[in-house]
């Protein structure tokens, strides 16, 4: 089985997010004992450590239970999303090649055959599923039908497939955290970005910047996002990526805004859909698109980054 290779680098970047938690739960747990209303956080911050650990064992056991975890969030948020929005009954026997979809998908990935992954979803299984559309024979709602399951695929199987694509980065290009250091610079960012967004906007919010969509996004939480990711960028990416001081700042800066519509791209999803969350499957966070919103839009777009920053060409077989 092929492992991924953990440098000290990130070892210690890993160390010091388990500690960061554990001071934070412990925080939380003395303001609960002096009868602070801190139980939402209490069970969010549960919530993030055991998703921590998720990864943290799928990531450090070798590559195939990295790509099973990958895959298995793809699954339920293609679920959550089709769960979300209407189909017709004819459309059934549709998402079962949507899901279908899934597995090869990471299957090309895992033998890092990448100019297959950005053909497939977006051309290949797009006319498979049209033709197979057609041959159904109904044309009551069809433009809307496809693209739905169209759209779905995309954010929650295509975008989503990029978290494997940059595991599949040589150990070359980052030699101080290795493609373990690149997702893990990526999750450190994208997750910071969502937390200081909301700490600003709820600290200094008062100009709303699109309330018909996400009624809570402010402009100061949005710049204060905007610095705050930009800064811990500069921080971190010397310890687990190769980039310079310039490079660390344009890369932090760009995917915050990136992470906030994709934000707020999903809420707008939800309240076309008439829903607050996407599931219940995640207590204090709702569902897996409601965690994995902003990566949607910041994964492939810092995949892209790297990979021009390094004039990276990943084909099958590299």
């Amino acid at each position: 089985m092929e492992h991924f290779i953990i440098t000290e680098n990130v070892k210690f970047m890993l160390f010091g997010l388990y500690g960061f938690l554990f001071v934070l739960m412990g925080v939380l747990k003395f303001l609960q004992f002096k009868k602070k209303n801190v139980d939402n956080w209490l069970i969010r911050v549960r919530s993030f450590i055991f998703i921590v650990v998720i990864f943290t064992v799928a990531f450090c056991t070798n590559k195939i239970c990295a790509f099973a975890l990958i895959t298995l969030l793809s699954y339920l948020a293609l679920k959550e999303f089709f769960s979300l929005t209407p189909t017709r009954k004819t459309d059934r026997r549709v998402l079962l090649w949507a899901y279908w979809s899934i597995p090869v998908q990471f299957y090309i990935i895992y033998i890092n055959w990448a100019t297959l992954f950005y053909l497939f979803i977006p051309l290949y299984v797009f006319l498979l599923i049209s033709m197979r559309m057609v041959t159904i024979g109904n044309t009551d709602g069809f433009l809307k039908s496809i693209a739905t399951i169209q759209w779905g695929l995309m954010t929650s199987v295509y975008a989503l497939g990029y978290i494997a694509l940059i595991l599949a980065i040589p150990f070359k290009y980052n030699p101080i955290g290795g493609s373990l250091g690149l997702l893990f610079f990526i999750l450190l960012i994208t997750v910071a970005n969502d937390f200081m967004q909301m700490f600003s906007g709820k600290m200094f919010g008062k100009h709303k910047i699109i309330p018909k969509v996400s009624p809570n996004k402010t402009w100061e939480g949005f710049i204060g996002g905007v610095i705050g990711t930009t800064i811990l960028s500069m921080l971190i990416a010397p310890v687990l990526t190769p980039f310079t001081l310039l490079q660390s700042a344009f890369c932090g800066s760009v995917l915050a805004i990136a992470g906030f519509f994709g934000d707020v791209t999903m809420s707008a999803v939800k309240r076309d859909m008439g829903v607050k969350d996407t599931s219940s499957l995640i207590p204090g966070h709702g569902g897996i698109l409601d965690r994995f919103d902003s990566l949607i839009f910041t994964a492939p777009l810092f995949f892209h980054y790297f990979a021009y920053i390094n004039s990276i060409v990943i084909t099958r077989g590299h």
